[in-house]
């Protein structure tokens, strides 16, 4: 009858509501960026500690208990030092998010966008083919082992060189991520849709693929025509000219008006 009477007194409010969904959202996050990591195996080797603390307890294995409480009482420092990859790549995801740090994002944004359009505008006059991935909330770390990981700062020179005909990565797709070049020559899936255009090449269908399969965006340059095209969610924007390609990078125009847009569907 007591236990009935104070599971009724039990009345929770919207601010319990609200801290269960931030928690719930936390650990979410937190999953996420532990996900594919050595960190998920620490973590599980965690779990087994507390498991085996509680039964210890619950069983007055005094000794196990006495142990365990010594290895907890000081596993915090070394839990920081174990983790502290994962600690920095967590702090580094908080400065991208929304709202925070925007000026700066928007300059570094800038800067990248302009050594791009450089990069392409520069591979466009010479009639070299390219491709680059820029990765957006999607995680292209996948692709990475179809091709070479490097880990350079975005620059137009180093993207004229990458695609250079006869270099060993000039085949491949450079892949982005935030103001760094993290990977060179990677193959990207190829799109099924039917293509009316015969003009549109393998570039341009790998770069249909990838934005089919993620929310990237992706720059092609054609070999044969030497014109810029992009491709997200699944759609590709042709016939782009730098000034267009710079505002779209920068997110300053969401759809080149005078760019006729081939929309596809598989």
């Amino acid at each position: 009858m007591l236990d009935f009477l104070r599971f009724r007194l039990v009345d929770p409010g919207w601010k319990d509501f609200l801290e269960i969904a931030l928690v719930g959202f936390v650990l979410y996050r937190v999953l996420l960026l532990l996900h594919g990591t050595r960190a998920v195996q620490m973590l599980v080797g965690i779990v087994v500690l507390v498991f085996t603390y509680a039964l210890a307890y619950a069983l007055k294995l005094t000794m196990i208990t006495y142990l365990l409480d010594k290895v907890f009482t000081y596993g915090v420092f070394a839990l920081l030092i174990i983790f502290q990859p994962e600690l920095r790549a967590a702090l580094a995801h908080i400065g991208q998010a929304r709202g925070v740090g925007r000026f700066f994002r928007r300059m570094e944004v800038s800067e990248v966008a302009e050594e791009i359009v450089d990069a392409v505008e520069r591979l466009s006059r010479s009639g070299i083919g390219a491709i680059i991935a820029i990765e957006r909330e999607t995680n292209l770390g996948d692709l990475l082992q179809s091709g070479s990981e490097m880990q350079a700062r975005v620059s137009a020179d180093l993207l004229a060189t990458i695609f250079t005909p006869y270099s060993p990565l000039h085949d491949g797709a450079v892949i982005v991520r935030g103001d760094a070049i993290i990977g060179a020559g990677c193959i990207l899936p190829l799109s099924q849709a039917p293509f009316e255009d015969r003009s549109l090449g393998t570039r341009h269908r790998a770069a249909l693929g990838l934005s089919e399969e993620t929310d990237a965006l992706v720059i092609v340059v054609s070999e044969e025509t030497a014109t810029i095209s992009i491709a997200s969610h699944g759609r590709l924007t042709r016939n782009l000219t730098a000034p267009q390609l710079r505002d779209l990078l920068a997110g300053q125009a969401e759809r080149t008006a005078e760019s006729p847009i081939l929309e596809l569907h598989t």
